[in-house]
């Protein structure tokens, strides 16, 4: 059964096609426990991924994703920040108000 905190259509797909959802986990479980880079690094990247593609929804999942490894709102928003000299002020503001729907500081 999909995850209730996925979006709606996210969720059928994940009923239609569960092995593909397992498969896509198995490979970001494997992936995120390759030698390198700690969780809290790990979470920060995939947050300026999103960020650089202009994912919406991965924002916000990342975001969420940041908040339960321990990084504080602060450093969350600094990531968005850090985009303006990278996506530009309209891509960055973007991000930041992604970020903000989840964690409500500004």
């Amino acid at each position: 059964m999909a995850n209730p905190n996925l979006p709606e259509f996210l969720q059928r797909v994940v009923e239609r096609y569960p092995r593909v959802w397992d498969d896509y986990g198995r490979l970001s479980r494997t992936v995120g426990g390759t030698e390198g880079l700690d969780v809290r690094s790990q979470r920060l990247v995939k947050l300026g991924i999103a960020i650089g593609a202009g994912r919406r929804g991965a924002v916000h999942s990342h975001t969420r994703k940041c908040r339960k490894a321990g990084l504080s709102n602060a450093e969350i928003y600094h990531a968005a920040l850090l985009a303006i000299t990278t996506v530009g002020w309209s891509g960055a503001i973007a991000a930041l108000s992604w970020i903000n729907d989840e964690l409500g500081e500004l």
